[in-house]
């Protein structure tokens, strides 16, 4: 019987066969597809005809497309659904595939065709877009090791291999703990909770196989948990629970493991000539320098941990007042902040969530991205990674633009967070390739029957990565190494925190926010103070978020801690941490930073894209019209469209004039007039 992995997938939009696959086929196929690319490597460093742009670059983009379509299919599995296999999987193809990299870079052969053509690169006639892949190919080699020698050479290979394994483990055991911790509740530990959250727990049991409802570790349930439930003992056990992630000793315990992958990278780093991991990370980056992170960061820092410290003081004050004495803890932070938002706003989350209505919300985003760029979203009944999954086909006046397949549920096997993909990018190099994208979220699942409901903040997350989405599905270049969101990390999170602007709109809220039981709109009250809250308790959330972009910036600033616990605490002394406010990542589940260096020393890169999304949204807002045909035109055009086909400032400016300042930011996120 063929290997499905290895045949041609006579499929819609030749989508993965997932009802044909096992976790057997895996194995066979990476072994076969890593010697195919390997083959199709040697044949582009050993041809004897002389290097052009033709059989050297462009080849390289080819190479190894199988073992790509193949990898996608894996991650999309091993991301999502994970098992003892697929965990097993992850653990031999992490260094086998670093040791394929390290191949492509260190081959002398190789880089010599590279390097033969970036010498004569004046006289290719290239474009513009094929100057700039050349430039990114050679700059990636060199970033990559290719000029180092002997014992140098070797040594970053070993780096770069035990990184890949390092990664993984990091990975898993953060899975593990979040898998394998919950506490149970009886029905009066359910008590003062909202009915939503009662169902998320009760969901939750019957997931995990309880006798009857649990708080897990995933984000949707704990939150709400820590915002509303009154048993003040029960939010301290599981807020710790959450917060010792990956720091509970045995063999799931990630500190040495940071502390090993901290000196890896720094020795690298070093070997490539940097100073620090922090510089060798920045070097191509749109802020350029530790420096001009910090300065940022900093300025951002100071009025929100003064805004923070001030709402401290007033939660400490509501505490109090109910017979708590004592300090706030930050088990304490969410329950009064939420208390407090209602006694602000009178916004009570448990009369706001039925109009936050999964579907609706989806609806919303579809229809904000039909408005702004004409796509049609069509609903796609093909096997799929999970059953949870949904996909559709997107399109543009009847035209294919791509797949999109969302999978919006947390469960056991699924690593935590939210994210976007790409199984599929878009290029027209070797003919047309229209993408698969997918966005994965961990929402809290309904009770059995019951529609899901979304919180503002879900709903905020939905549109964030919906954003990311677009960036992939209106990519129109034709190199796939700068397609999409190949772009710097500081840009990439542009379009998606760029896109959350539109949830917000009244004219959105209005026709989808709608009652789950009476299909009632929101009340135009309730929308208004929906939106006069957007900015409640964003000291907390600025501070949280901060003080993690900055002991990641530190962590990999100078020589690695041998201790990274004592460095982050040291840092958060520095800064003067408020007490009540933990960061939102610390190291051992650090897992922007420590599952791979996409985001190491780069966590800061949200904060830097959101100068730019305060700024390009106004754009729009100058018009006078959130969904101008022109600004979204523009958009499209010099962002969206665009990839990485030149420097992110480059288009930013191309779009806006200008790059802008940080006083948006901090006017959208209500801290202008703190001090």
């Amino acid at each position: 019987m063929t290997n499905p992995l290895l045949a041609d997938w006579e499929t819609p939009f030749q989508l993965p066969p997932f009802d044909a696959i096992s976790d057997d086929d895996f194995a066979e196929a990476f072994d076969v597809l890593l010697d195919e690319a390997r083959t199709e490597i040697a044949a582009i460093a050993d041809n004897p005809a002389p290097p052009d742009y033709a059989n050297t670059i462009e080849a390289l983009e080819l190479a190894g497309d199988r073992l790509g379509r193949m990898l996608g299919v894996f991650h999309a599995l091993a991301g999502t659904d994970s098992n003892e296999a697929r965990q097993a999987l992850q653990r031999d193809f992490a260094p086998r595939l670093s040791a394929h990299a390290s191949e492509i870079a260190m081959n002398p052969a190789l880089f010599d065709r590279i390097e033969t053509l970036w010498r004569r690169r004046d006289r290719l006639d290239l474009d513009a877009e094929q100057a700039r892949v050349l430039m990114l190919t050679r700059r990636g080699f060199l970033r990559a090791g290719a000029q180092l020698q002997g014992p140098a050479r070797a040594r970053h290979t070993r780096i770069k291999s035990r990184l890949a394994v390092l990664g993984t483990q990091f990975t898993q055991n953060l899975l593990a703990d979040e898998r394998g911790w919950m506490m149970a509740l009886s029905e009066d530990d359910l008590e003062g909770l909202p009915d939503f959250v009662r169902a998320a727990a009760r969901a939750a049991g019957e997931e995990r196989g309880a006798d009857g409802p649990v708080i897990t570790l995933s984000r949707s349930l704990i939150v709400p948990f820590l915002q509303f439930s009154p048993r003040r003992d029960l939010r301290r056990r599981a807020y710790q629970a959450w917060t010792a992630r990956g720091a509970g000793g045995g063999d799931t315990d990630n500190r040495a493991i940071a502390a090993e992958i901290l000196k890896l990278r720094h020795e690298r780093a070093a070997l490539l000539g940097h100073a620090d991991f922090a510089s060798y990370k920045l070097e191509t980056e749109m802020a350029g320098s530790p420096d001009r992170v910090r300065e940022l960061l900093m300025a951002v820092w100071t009025p929100a941990r003064a805004a923070a410290e001030a709402d401290a003081e007033r939660l400490e004050a509501m505490m109090h007042a109910e017979g708590v004495n004592g300090r706030l803890e930050p088990w304490d932070w969410r329950y009064y902040a939420e208390k407090r938002r209602k006694e602000d706003h009178d916004l009570d989350e448990a009369a706001l969530k039925p109009y936050l209505q999964l579907d609706r919300m989806i609806e919303a985003a579809f229809d904000c991205a039909h408005r702004l760029f004409g796509l049609d979203f069509v609903p796609l009944d093909v096997p799929l990674h999970h059953p949870d999954a949904r996909a559709w086909e997107v399109r543009r006046d009847g035209r294919h633009m791509a797949v999109f397949i969302a999978d919006y549920f947390a469960r056991s096997g699924k690593r935590s967070g939210a994210w976007c993909a790409a199984s599929r990018s878009q290029r027209k190099l070797g003919g047309e390739v229209r993408p698969v994208v997918h966005n994965v979220c961990n929402f809290s699942r309904p009770a059995r029957g019951q529609p899901a409901l979304l919180s503002h903040d879900e709903a905020r997350t939905l549109f964030h990565e919906f954003g990311h989405a677009l960036h992939q599905i209106l990519s129109d270049v034709s190199h796939e190494s700068i397609s999409g969101t190949s772009v710097a990390r500081d840009f990439v999170e542009l379009p998606s925190q760029l896109f959350e602007h539109w949830l917000d709109l009244p004219e959105v809220l209005e026709k989808f926010a709608t009652h789950v039981e009476t299909g009632a709109p929101m009340p135009r009250d309730m929308l208004h103070r929906l939106l006069a809250a957007t900015t409640h308790d964003m000291g907390f959330q600025t501070v949280e978020y901060v003080a993690s972009a900055l002991v990641d910036l530190r962590l990999h600033e100078g020589a690695a801690p041998d201790d990274p616990m004592a460095r982050q605490a040291e840092v958060l002394a520095e800064l003067g941490m408020p007490h009540a406010i933990g960061m939102r990542h610390a190291t051992p589940h650090f897992a922007h930073v420590f599952s791979g260096d996409g985001y190491s020393a780069g966590y800061y890169s949200y904060m830097w894209s959101e100068v730019m999304d305060a700024d390009a949204f106004a754009a729009f807002e100058e018009t006078g019209d959130a969904f101008d045909p022109e600004t979204a035109a523009r958009l499209e055009r010099f962002i969206l469209s665009a990839g990485g086909s030149d420097e992110a400032g480059a288009l930013y400016s191309r779009f806006r004039g200008s790059l802008p300042g940080v006083e948006a930011l901090l006017k959208g996120r209500g801290l202008a007039d703190a001090s």
